[in-house]
């Protein structure tokens, strides 16, 4: 029995990339030292593997932003407006991920979407009419021939090409039909480069596959794969699926010429049954998801040589695999020197996931009696006690009601706009502001015990009156205190919520230099203190006009925390719902009118078969959310905010939310979900993103205009806010100001140009 991974973390033990990055986007290194850092970086990846004795290893996982960005920019699916520029093509490249404002040009980065159910996000490549698909670069074989210098035959990986094609954005009259032969002819080419270079393996990613697929998705799917297969030459092809079953087309893939297939055990309800039914060509090679790649929790050898052992019974030849790319998790246990032992040998982050591939792979040898089963076996015979037994009262005790907020939506909205008065088109920002150096440093030194919490409260007080000042100069209607006390939107309320662990390093990517450090749910999850008020209170004290509560939803909360597994993800989404409702109504007990509970992340755990959506995950998720603002008083008006995700398909569920204001990401999609909002008449009143904030571009106020002209055109004015598409914590200060300043000026313009229609 042999080993695989299907990719790893990029980032770096220690985020090493993103600083990289970060340096060379702003001019502090210079283009050379980036690509050896980046060298340096894949080789100790490889190394990491080829030490554990993986044997198929991959390469190609590297990308300096998305790998859905690479796949296009080597297809040569890159719009005019990047082509054009005046730059070399890592800064084109680099232009299509953030944007660019300078010499060359002013664009607007590629949309920006959540990859299938997980944190990451990809750049949506886009297609013009007049593209040509071609083979445009060499990275993919750059990368493959340097592992082969360090004597290690990779697999070279790739964004299979019927994924790539259901992620594509058409901007003109192209189809997919127009385009799909030129595909196919590029992604021969490539694998005939490799059969050159004498790759032994080739490896396609299609999770698109475990999608719900029609007729014509298999027919698309076999027509490609039909072609491609027949030109692959003495090279191995490995198509790889992961995030769930292939129940929809699962012979159909084992009719083509695969020599071998991936598949998930872990989110992958119906594989094994599948395998089951419908047996295992026998000719072909099994990749065996079974190490998951998107927990951080140990992987339990009893169960898992339990399903080895089934998988067996029905496939000759197995490779044991991680369940996606690794990725989806930090990079190493090593580097967490603060976390006691008795937590840590619960764990197994990327590097640990490795050695778990390993000792399966002897255990299968040689059986249960090994150490490695033995001290496995340990760990989870080990009494846990994470239950807390007020928290499970609370969650018995409650009832229907509880989930229902009075009164209704329409009599709340008139009731809000005579105690909030806000003129038309309300301004407003989603949350936070620029983190600067010393924003970070004064957090950093009271963390250290190198200040005391006078010192720091006194520092987070003077930036809370500076930005309150500038809200109130540029004339923002609703303002924000700017949460310079908070490091992440879910980390700062874990830190101070029972039942959460944490970690130095656990760093995850969730796009290009982004990274989130996940918490660790690891018991019943209740608040023992109020977690936001002071601010929240001294920030109103400043001004009189409104300012919001901010708070992340339990929704988010979960799927941005590395949840338990001994528990329904249902019960852990409702115990942290209480914790919050419990913050909600002390802040509007203390004069807070206005409150945020954000579920940026809301659609990421929903399953991917609309057939499940229900039963699975919004008939617990949206409640969850209700739960958390039912309690509140009519005149207290509940906003919301969702980001970088489809919402057209589960609007009504964002409805049935019940919030008063919900504000969306919408910069990047040019405005399409307004359509969608105006089709289904959306009650709630709503803030569509006027700019992109992940992008350093300032708009112009012409811009801006722009796109407040368009939503009127499709949202009722009364309905409208304006506000950025999501929190400016990364942007610098300059452009943040410039681009608030830019948004209220086309607001007042706009206001002003429609008294005038009025009159």
């Amino acid at each position: 029995m042999k080993t695989a991974v299907i990719g790893y973390p990029r980032i770096g033990s220690k985020r090493e990339l993103k600083f990289a990055i970060e340096k060379y986007l702003k001019g502090q290194i210079e283009q050379s030292e980036l690509i050896t850092k980046a060298k340096a970086l894949r080789k100790i990846n490889w190394l990491d593997q080829d030490n554990q004795k993986i044997d198929f290893i991959s390469s190609n996982d590297f990308s300096f932003y998305d790998n859905v960005l690479d796949t296009a920019y080597l297809l040569n699916i890159i719009p005019k407006r990047y082509q054009s520029l005046d730059l070399d093509p890592l800064d084109k490249y680099f232009a299509m991920a953030r944007g660019y404002q300078g010499k060359a040009g002013d664009v607007k980065a590629l949309a920006m979407k959540k990859w299938f159910n997980t944190n990451y996000h990809y750049l949506v490549p886009e297609v013009e009419d007049d593209v040509q698909i071609e083979l445009n670069g060499t990275k993919i074989f750059d990368e493959y021939q340097e592992a082969k210098d360090l004597n290690i035959n990779t697999k070279p990986v790739i964004i299979g090409p019927y994924t790539l094609i259901k992620l594509l954005r058409f901007t003109g009259t192209l189809t997919i039909q127009d385009i799909v032969d030129d595909v196919i002819r590029v992604y021969v080419e490539i694998i005939t480069k490799f059969n050159d270079l004498n790759a032994q393996w080739f490896e396609f990613d299609e999770p698109a596959l475990v999608l719900d697929m029609d007729e014509a998705d298999i027919g698309l799917f076999k027509n490609i794969y039909t072609k491609i297969l027949k030109e692959k030459g003495a090279i191995k092809v490995l198509l790889q699926t992961y995030f769930g079953d292939i129940r929809d087309c699962y012979n159909d893939i084992m009719a083509l010429d695969f020599d071998g297939i991936g598949l998930d055990f872990i989110e992958g309800k119906e594989t094994l049954n599948l395998i089951k039914k419908y047996g295992f060509d026998q000719n072909k090679i099994l990749f065996a998801g079974i190490v998951n790649g998107k927990n951080i929790w140990k992987n339990d050898y009893q169960k898992t040589i339990i399903l080895l052992e089934e998988i067996n019974e029905n496939v000759n030849d197995i490779v044991i695999s991680t369940s996606c790319s690794l990725l989806h998790v930090p990079y190493s246990l090593e580097n967490e020197e603060k976390l006691d032992e008795k937590y840590k040998r619960h764990l197994a982050f990327a590097k640990e996931k490795l050695v778990e591939l390993f000792q399966l792979k002897i255990i299968s040898k040689l059986g249960t009696k090994h150490s490695y089963y033995v001290d496995n076996a340990n760990i989870f015979n080990e009494a846990a006690n994470r239950s807390n037994a007020s928290v499970q009262a609370r969650l018995a005790s409650l009832k229907e009601s509880d989930f229902i907020r009075q009164p209704l939506f329409d009599q709340r909205r008139e009731i809000q706009k005579e105690k909030l008065k806000l003129p038309l088109l309300p301004t407003t920002t989603i949350g936070s502001f620029p983190q600067t150096s010393e924003v970070r440093a004064n957090r950093r030194a009271y963390r250290k015990g190198e200040i005391d919490e006078t010192t720091y409260c006194n520092f987070n007080h003077t930036m809370i009156q500076k930005w309150i000042k500038y809200q109130e100069e540029i004339g923002l209607d609703v303002l924000v205190h700017g949460e310079f006390e908070r490091n992440d939107m879910v980390e700062y309320f874990g830190e101070n919520l029972d039942g959460y662990l944490f970690t130095e390093n656990g760093w995850v990517q969730s796009y290009g230099t982004r990274c989130v450090k996940p918490p660790v749910i690891w018991g019943d999850i209740s608040r023992n203190h109020p977690l936001t008020v002071d601010y929240a209170v001294y920030s109103q004290s400043l001004t009189d006009k409104p300012v919001k509560g901010m708070l992340t939803g339990p929704v988010t909360m979960l799927n941005w925390s590395f949840p338990r597994v001994d528990i329904s993800l249902k019960e852990v989404a409702l115990q942290l719902a209480l914790a919050i409702k419990d913050e909600v109504l002390d802040l509007e007990a203390k004069g807070i009118k206005i409150i945020q509970i954000d579920e940026a992340a809301l659609r990421e755990k929903l399953p991917l078969r609309k057939s499940d959506w229900q039963s699975e995950y919004l008939d617990w998720a949206i409640p969850a959310y209700r739960l958390v603002s039912s309690s509140v008083q009519a005149d207290t008006q509940i906003h919301s905010h969702m980001c970088y995700s489809e919402f057209d398909d589960i609007i009504q569920a964002i409805e049935d939310m019940d919030s008063d204001v919900i504000s969306f990401e919408a910069s990047r999609s040019n405005l399409t979900l307004l359509d969608t909002l105006n089709k289904v008449k959306f009650k709630s009143e709503v803030g569509p993103g006027v700019y992109d904030i992940h992008s350093p571009r300032i708009p112009s106020v012409e811009e801006f205009e722009t796109a407040l002209k368009a939503m009127i055109e499709k949202i009722p004015v009364d309905k409208l806010w304006v506000n950025p598409d999501c929190g400016l914590k990364t942007r610098g200060v300059f452009e943040t100001q410039s681009s608030l300043e830019n948004m209220v000026t086309a607001t007042k313009n706009i206001r002003l140009k429609l008294q005038q229609i009025k009159k």
